[in-house]
């Protein structure tokens, strides 16, 4: 594709020739004489002057040396996105049942269902759904147009997902809660669960990660989420249109997360929360109680040297110790004040 022909598609002001051609895209640092590449952070402008890409996408301000085609636009990383899903488009699939599959719902002739997977009854599929090998869509589920399921995906009985959504292969969705009382002889009693998973259109589940179904209401994902790898979403909970999440992180039962939040991987969220919309939680940081405003929120320690973090830690643990001598220390202030 030519460097012209992208800017008239997605916008943005070119700087130099506009014939140039664009094969793939590529880092700054190993880009080819036929790939494009993007700056978007400052820290990399030196590179600008020895990257062998065809083209750059720069920030508006910027100026960048003679001799390349340049693509600025006020959101580069955002504009590179774009540019990737021109040079890379979807496959579009081919309908049709795989002979190897079982369907026992009628299904539109736009879906394509491929071998081994598993349709039960009253099912309902929008139009251009793919059901990908080895998947299972349990009984009474209902897929919106256009979404497509990968290898291996299991979807629970009763289980409504939105149109255009993208579920990646070993994702299960509509598992039993983690929901159990207990006698006083220490067994616990299964609370059957009843309720469903909900998810909105347009949302895109990583491999491996579990959304568990509600144990009375529903467990429900809104519009635009963005879910990462091996995530687990314990029942009842709600995650706000367009929130992002990233891997390996835990969300414990009927916690309300808002809209437009980021999550950092491996946090963990406890139950019966509620976080405001535009929340960011930093990688590795426990969420023990409800965020109300929108903000940055941080609760783990820095990297540091083995050696250091014993000394430090063994500090805290005189803390409780130091505190009582600084009081007794202002005590003795306090009255050597007062006698004088």
């Amino acid at each position: 594709m030519r460097v012209d022909d992208i800017v008239s598609r997605l916008g943005g002001e070119l700087l130099g020739p506009g014939d140039t051609q664009i094969r793939a895209l590529a880092p700054l640092d190993s880009a080819g004489p036929d790939e494009i590449s993007f700056l978007a952070n400052p820290k990399y402008r030196k590179q600008l002057d020895s990257t062998a890409a065809a083209a750059v996408i720069v920030g508006a301000g910027l100026t960048p040396p003679a001799g390349k085609s340049y693509i600025v636009s006020d959101a580069p990383y955002l504009y590179f996105a774009r540019v990737a899903q021109l040079l890379h488009p979807e496959p579009q699939p081919v309908p049709g049942i795989d002979p190897r599959a079982s369907v026992r719902s009628q299904i539109p002739a736009s879906v394509r269902v491929e071998a081994g997977a598993c349709i039960d009854d009253s099912v309902v599929l929008g139009e251009g759904v793919v059901v990908g090998a080895g998947s299972v869509i349990g009984r009474g589920c209902r897929i919106g147009a256009g979404t497509r399921l990968s290898a291996n995906v299991t979807l629970y009985p009763d289980c409504v997902i939105g149109a255009q959504c993208r579920i990646h292969s070993g994702a299960v969705i509509g598992a039993d809660g983690f929901g159990y009382a207990r006698e006083r002889d220490g067994r616990w009693v299964k609370i059957p669960q009843t309720g469903r998973v909900v998810i909105g259109d347009d949302v895109e589940i990583g491999a491996n990660t579990t959304i568990d179904r509600g144990a009375m209401d529903d467990t429900v994902i809104g519009d635009g989420v963005k879910l990462d790898n091996q995530i687990q979403i314990a029942h009842n909970v709600t995650i706000g249109a367009m929130t992002a999440v990233a891997g390996c992180v835990g969300i414990a039962g009927s916690t309300r997360i808002g809209a437009r939040c980021m999550i950092g991987g491996q946090a963990g969220i406890i139950g019966h929360l509620e976080i405001a919309d535009d929340v960011v939680v930093s990688a590795g940081t426990l969420v023990t109680k409800s965020i109300r405003k929108a903000g940055v929120y941080t609760a783990n320690l820095p990297l540091q040297a083995h050696g250091d973090w014993v000394r430090e830690f063994s500090h805290l643990r005189h803390l409780d110790s130091m505190a009582a001598r600084i009081r007794e220390l202002e005590k003795r202030l306090d009255k050597g004040e007062a006698a004088s």
